[in-house]
């Protein structure tokens, strides 16, 4: 611990602003954009800050950790004064808000010193690193900590405690990656999460796989928040309103903290998130969303993306633009994973309001989906994402697995047309998808997963380039014969179905029944279920299971495999044994298959 004595000795202004600069948090996201992070300059300042003594701090909101590397993972904590243990009542010098709050207090002069451990064994004898650093209100008192020099593919235990203090945090439990050249020697295990909206259930399927201890990381494709104000007889968000600015997204995070299975998720497995549109506002896309455009939606994405950067277990990206998180991982020779922002890096126009076509500026939209210049990725992320495809492929890795937000396989209602009924999803970037199947199958790259979020249904398809505008390739729904890869569309962990909130699984089950039979590639499609996948990857093959929460009005440990699929190294389809899924699942349609429920 950091000895009463040092603390008198690190007045020195160069020696404080260290220790504050030893917090990643103050990085967030980007220390080349001042209005995203906490300029250099202000850290000197905060030389002359007096610290908060032991008595006065509380370990808020548990750890986690994410972002996990061959050599070190990203750790995180929250350590506040005791009367804001919530979330920061404060707003930050430099931050503007788009409107007042008159909880809000101005910000705290003190600095809070915490010190991490993190060792190779639970009762944290065997130490492998530690730090010191100092958090404020300018960060909303989060810590993170970069703990390196660790080994591949280990588990290891980590703590924080207050400098000079026997006040500590729960230990908490994390894991690096295998060595990017090394041969897995054990498959490696995924939980796979979209959609978390806090008002509309609990989160018990981020509990189930602690209790079952049944994978080795998380990986979260977006949603984790939702921006609505909260008008739910089960349980509601801070703050009261829809969120908006910084003080607002913080509340709102600090909030959905307090789900006892998220928390025990992020205490136990490593996450590697990132963000959809709900982190910022519904629909969201480069210049505005649904209820907000220009200046307004400008401070009002800054916010959002800080607030996430300062409470989520990941890495500061090198950018030269604002609001990079698009970033790729390395699991040994088994896998590559590519995590993509399709929604508010560089998009273009989105439908705002409206449904299939109808309402809101659909029509407006329609006349843009099939512009050869359209994209839902921007062009520097889409020639980075095309990069790392083919690195991944020439290096030999076994899969390449790409998250991401949206349903990206064509989906149509069948009804007069084809043309794909939600323009917010790929449907409504036809080019960029063109120029996406383009790449895997002029390159010839095998074996690549792609995982979905967004929808809050479950979408599992071949992945095939049947799109109906142009491109197509020969493809049989039967055999997957012409399919260059598989489609993992997960449901959500609490928002509801469109349908599915209304209506009996009997019913779900026909409209489900319509869309696999209206849809060539589509081979599983659920309407019913909220839930989570799991992924056990090997090199032979990969094995997807889906799993159903019955029920999320009530904190439970429920859930139902409704579903499993398996993709062969090298069929580049669904495995049929004889049909997909051998046959049988428990809700929703298989093409080819039996729904037993």
């Amino acid at each position: 611990m950091l000895p009463i004595v040092a603390i008198g000795l690190v007045a020195a202004h160069g020696a404080v602003a260290s220790l504050h600069s030893n917090n990643l948090a103050y990085l967030s996201p980007s220390r080349r954009h001042p209005t995203l992070a906490v300029p250099a300059s202000h850290l000197a300042i905060r030389a002359a800050d007096e610290l908060y003594t032991p008595d006065e701090l509380e370990f808020t909101h548990g750890v986690a950790s994410g972002d996990p590397l061959a050599d070190s993972v990203i750790i995180w904590t929250r350590l506040a004064p005791s009367l804001n243990n919530t979330a920061s009542d404060t707003v930050p010098e430099g931050v503007v808000p788009i409107y007042d709050h008159p909880e809000a207090d101005q910000p705290s002069e003190k600095s809070a010193c915490v010190e991490f451990r993190i060792a190779s064994d639970e009762k944290l004898t065997d130490i492998v690193d530690k730090g010191t650093a100092y958090t404020t209100s300018d960060v909303d008192y989060t810590i993170k900590f970069e703990a390196a020099g660790l080994k591949s593919f280990t588990t290891y235990y980590y703590q924080f405690n207050v400098c000079n203090s026997a006040k500590t945090s729960i230990v908490g439990r994390t894991k690096t990656v295998p060595s990017k050249d090394a041969k897995v020697e054990k498959n490696i295990k995924l939980a796979v999460y979209s959609c978390s909206n806090y008002p509309e259930g609990y989160f018990n399927a981020y509990g189930n796989p602690v209790s079952k201890d049944s994978v080795d990381y998380v990986l979260h494709l977006g949603d984790y928040i939702y921006e609505y104000k909260g008008d739910s007889s089960i349980r509601n968000p801070e703050p009261d309103r829809e969120t908006y600015d910084l003080y607002d997204y913080r509340k709102r995070i600090a909030t959905y903290r307090t789900d006892q299975d998220l928390l025990a998720s992020h205490q136990k497995f490593p996450w590697i998130p990132v963000w959809d549109d709900h982190e910022v506002a519904d629909n969201s896309w480069r210049e505005g969303s649904v209820d907000s455009d220009g200046e307004v939606f400008a401070k009002r994405k800054q916010a959002a993306v800080r607030a996430y950067f300062e409470w989520m277990p990941i890495r500061q990206v090198e950018m030269d633009d604002s609001l990079r998180i698009w970033r790729s991982f390395s699991l040994g020779t088994l896998a590559d994973l590519m995590m993509l922002d399709t929604r508010q890096y560089s998009r273009d126009l989105t439908v705002l309001g409206g449904f299939a076509g109808i309402g809101g500026n659909s029509a407006e939209v329609e006349k843009l989906v099939n512009l050869d210049n359209r994209t839902i990725m921007g062009f520097n992320q889409e020639a980075w994402f095309y990069d790392q495809l083919s690195q991944s492929s020439n290096r030999g890795a076994a899969w390449r697995l790409v998250g991401q937000q949206v349903v990206f396989s064509h989906m149509t209602f069948g009804f007069f047309t084809t043309e794909g009924f939600n323009r917010d999803q790929w449907d409504g970037y036809l080019a960029n998808r063109r120029r996406v199947f383009s790449h895997l199958y002029d390159n010839q790259i095998n074996n690549t997963i792609i995982m979905s979020g967004d929808s809050h249904a479950s979408w599992v398809s071949d992945l095939a380039w049947v799109t109906g505008d142009e491109g197509d390739r020969p493809y049989d729904k039967n055999t997957g014969d012409g399919a260059i890869g598989v489609e993992l569309a997960g449901s959500a962990v609490s928002s509801t179905s469109p349908i599915g909130n209304v209506l009996p699984n009997l019913l779900t089950n026909l409209a489900s029944a319509w869309l696999v039979n209206k849809n060539d590639e589509l081979q599983w499609q659920d309407l019913y279920f909220r839930g989570y996948y799991e992924m056990d990857i090997g090199y032979d093959s990969l094995t997807a299971t889906f799993f159903g929460i019955p029920d999320v009005k009530t904190r439970n440990t429920k859930e139902d495999i409704i579903a499993t699929f398996v993709v062969i190294n090298g069929e580049n389809k669904l495995a049929r044994n004889p049909t997909v899924g051998g046959g049988t699942a428990k809700s929703g349609s298989l093409k080819n298959g039996k729904v037993s429920t």
